[in-house]
Formats: structure tokens, C-alpha cells, sequence
């Protein structure tokens, strides 16, 4: 793996820290590897594959998968999104509506939407 073409500068690491669980602040255990599997999420992302298809170099992927879902059901990524949404260097890495892409069957493809939204009237 690249670490050149990681994402989280040290910069961003700072904004992000305080946010994520399991670090040395926290009681029990301490994930040494919470800015790795930022990158993971975020490469991810990118990329747009499947969770098994992660590098080996982030970690087994079904963990990661795992913990992405913990982090998902506690608002972790809503904290993070929050606190880095007006930072100019990260705009590139956050997702929005307007740079996913949607499976064609997803927009009604192939004779296009079967309902009609409350209101519109019929064409013949």
C-alpha cells in the first residue's frame, strides 16, 4: 500500500481524533489502528468496490466491514461529517448525492417509473 495516497492528513487526524471511540481516552479496549480504518472506509468509498475486496494492507476486510457498521449505528461518521464539512482540504473525500452513483434500476431505467407522483395527471 501507498501511504502517499492516503487521504487523512495530520491536519485532519487532529479534527477527527477526538471524535472516534476506542482511543487511549476511552475504558477498555484501544484500537491502534482507528486512522487506518478511516482509510479503508474512505478507499472504499473511492473506489466503489465490495467490502472482500480491500487491499489486504488495511486488514481483513470483514472486520473492518464489522466496525464500519458499529461506527454507522452510533452517528460516529454523522460526528466526523459534522466537524470536517467546512475544512476546504477534505471536501474531496466527503460523499454526497451528488457523486454517487445509482444503479439504473434505482432511477426507474427501462420504461422509466411504473407510479405516478400524488398529483400529476395522466398523458395519453
Amino acid at each position: 500500500m501507498r501511504k502517499e495516497r492516503f487521504v487523512i492528513t495530520d491536519r485532519s487526524w487532529a479534527i477527527i481524533e477526538p471524535l472516534v471511540p476506542g482511543t487511549v481516552r476511552d475504558s477498555g479496549v484501544t484500537a491502534k489502528d482507528t486512522r487506518l480504518f478511516l482509510e479503508a472506509v474512505l478507499w472504499r468509498v473511492r473506489v466503489g468496490g465490495p467490502w472482500r475486496d480491500l487491499p489486504i494492507g488495511f486488514g481483513e476486510w470483514n472486520s473492518i466491514f464489522r466496525r464500519f457498521r458499529r461506527w454507522a449505528q452510533a452517528d460516529v461518521f454523522q460526528r466526523i461529517f459534522e466537524a470536517v464539512s467546512d475544512d476546504p482540504d477534505f471536501e474531496y473525500a466527503l460523499i454526497d448525492g451528488t457523486i454517487i452513483n445509482v444503479h439504473q434500476k434505482a432511477s426507474g431505467a427501462k420504461g422509466g417509473l411504473s407510479i405516478r407522483p400524488l398529483g400529476a395527471q395522466k398523458v395519453d
